[in-house]
């Protein structure tokens, strides 16, 4: 069939996401924290209950990761995982997602001071590292057992990133050409499947935020306004924002329900919902007409898949 001029070609949206994006993997390495019982302590362990040892599964603490040594070492791990998943779109492949290639060289800035951040919290936990040991020696008791801690926690968390390649080599194209096109094809398959996950993460994502701010903007059982903290908005806000950055306008539904949940909140802030029922109760209204939306849109998900699947 001939393409009229009021038909836009259709997205090709696995191929603009292999055009704009890159791989970008993030791990890390992390001293555990807890260590399982020696069969004969699991033996001991079981006595009173009657038990078997073997048919018991227990585990000790080593460290208190409790202390605010610890905390602030774990908070740069949590920090910047939820750095790379705010700037990336999933892929599945473990370890890894997709950032604009623009953003390869912030993202690597970024990550050095998180990995120079970490150094720095891992010095100031090694100072307490003494104190740590001697809590547990007290805590475990017989259980404690000085081989289970290193002379030193420097070195042993760290935080690692690169840039692999998802796309088939080149150099398959000369020496094996039939290897190269399967390999082609499988690279295919995968951003298709990224695409996806993508739109689940979006609609997932954008359901729990809409449901969260009305839920908040409701009376509760005893018809008091309740009390709903700034985030509420400012994460729905945020999420507009990245929806912007990373979507590729692979489903135009998705981008309706989105740009639908944008008009209504438009630019209502925390303090004027807090300040007015009738706002909150409009926002809440046309709110819930979104959720249902992408309610349907997750339901009917499975189905979608299916019958786009690629031949």
């Amino acid at each position: 069939m001939t393409q009229t001029l009021l038909e836009p070609p259709a997205v090709d949206a696995p191929q603009l996401l292999r055009q704009r994006m890159a791989a970008a993997r993030l791990g890390f390495t992390w001293l555990g924290a807890r260590k399982s019982l020696s069969a004969e302590q699991k033996s001991r362990a079981a006595d009173p209950f009657g038990a078997e040892g073997k048919y018991l599964s227990a585990g000790k603490k080593l460290l208190d990761t409790s202390h605010p040594a610890f905390k602030a070492v774990t908070a740069v791990r949590s920090q910047t995982q939820a750095y790379w998943k705010s700037i990336s779109l999933p892929f599945p492949e473990p370890g890894i997602r997709l950032i604009r290639q623009d953003q390869l060289e912030p993202f690597d800035v970024r990550l050095r001071e998180f990995q120079a951040e970490l150094a720095q919290a891992v010095e100031e936990l090694d100072q307490h590292y003494d104190e740590l040991r001697q809590a547990a020696r007290q805590r475990l008791g017989d259980l404690f057992d000085p081989h289970d801690y290193p002379a030193s926690l420097l070195g042993l968390f760290a935080i690692e990133h690169d840039f692999p390649s998802v796309e088939p080599p080149d150099y398959l194209r000369q020496l094996q050409p039939e290897l190269y096109e399967q390999e082609c094809r499988r690279v295919r398959a995968r951003f298709t499947e990224a695409v996806a996950l993508a739109e689940q993460a979006f609609a997932e994502e954008l359901a729990r935020l809409v449901e969260h701010l009305s839920e908040r903007l409701s009376s509760d059982e005893a018809g008091k306004t309740r009390i709903f903290r700034d985030s509420a908005v400012g994460n729905l806000t945020e999420f507009f924002q990245r929806f912007q950055q990373l979507n590729i306008g692979s489903n135009e539904e998705l981008e309706r329900l989105v740009v639908q949940a944008r008009q209504v909140l438009g630019d209502v802030g925390p303090g004027e919902l807090r300040e007015s029922p009738s706002l909150r109760e409009r926002i809440r209204t046309q709110m819930a007409g979104v959720q249902a939306g992408l309610d349907q849109w997750l339901v009917e998900r499975p189905r979608r898949n299916l019958l786009r699947k690629p031949r």
